[in-house]
């Protein structure tokens, strides 16, 4: 039962409230916030996390898309820190701009029906954050640490990893959220990689080699990329024509991205 004026959470925002104090007590831990950093939380919901950073950090911005709980927060914020409410869509939300210079940490408990287009939209600010301490899925987590070779590594792994250091956590059970998920979760450290450290390919020629090598899995990595890389491409890339995109590691994506350059 929900108690008396709570919160309803909704399953269109995907809604489930981590209440459970051991696990906040955790992730607070793991980000080690500091007064003076920027700190930027996706989806406070009700402020179970939200109090205790902005206790640590003395000044936080919450990015919250459902405005009814944006007066119950701000007002159990009240006289703890200096709370800045953004009610948008965490999609919509330019980072960069939001960073001003000042790079940012970013903390939250994602909605998992979308999370990894906000990994990914954050992955495109990262020039402008610091790290990221998140809440997911347990198997997206392990998606996006997944080495060559695993059932989990694929696109996300790749793309990930080239572009940031993934660090999983700890598993959180089901228990420590209203409502509980159907499915296990996880808390993960993302930090972005330096610029130098970048991978040194055309963006868009990756992205595309990455999305055709494991959108056919069972094919051979020759037969999957066919259509963007030839075999002289391959062989130059000193890729095996006859192996399978869970067999390369994410730098040889990158190797042969170089060596097609820029696709139409």
């Amino acid at each position: 039962m929900t108690a008396a004026g709570a919160h309803v959470p909704r399953k269109r925002f995907g809604q489930h409230f981590l209440h459970d104090p051991g696990i906040l007590k955790r992730i607070v831990e793991s980000v080690a916030p500091r007064p003076g950093e920027r700190l930027v939380e996706i989806g406070p919901g009700e402020g179970a996390l939200t109090l205790p950073l902005l206790q640590a950090a003395r000044k936080l911005t919450a990015i919250e898309l459902d405005r009814d709980l944006i007066v119950p927060l701000r007002a159990r914020a009240a006289g703890v820190g200096e709370l800045e409410i953004l009610n948008a869509d965490v999609l919509d939300v330019d980072f960069t701009a939001l960073a001003a210079g000042a790079p940012l940490r970013l903390v939250g408990n994602l909605p998992y029906n979308i999370s990894t287009p906000i990994l990914f939209h954050c992955l495109a600010h990262a020039a402008a954050i610091v790290d990221m301490h998140f809440m997911l899925q347990k198997e997206v987590v392990e998606r996006m640490a997944a080495g060559p070779g695993s059932k989990t590594y694929g696109r996300l792994s790749v793309m990930l990893q080239l572009r940031a250091e993934v660090e999983p956590l700890f598993r959180v059970p089901p228990g420590a959220f209203r409502p509980p998920p159907k499915v296990d979760s996880a808390v993960v450290r993302v930090v972005p990689l330096p610029s130098e450290a970048l991978p040194r390919a055309d963006a868009g020629t990756l992205d595309a080699i990455v999305r055709a090598a494991f959108g056919q899995r069972r094919k051979t990595i020759a037969n999957a990329v066919s259509g963007i890389a030839g075999p002289a491409d391959l062989a130059a890339a000193g890729i095996d024509p006859r192996a399978r995109a869970e067999q390369l590691a994410p730098q040889a994506f990158v190797v042969l991205a170089q060596h097609i350059g820029p696709v139409a």
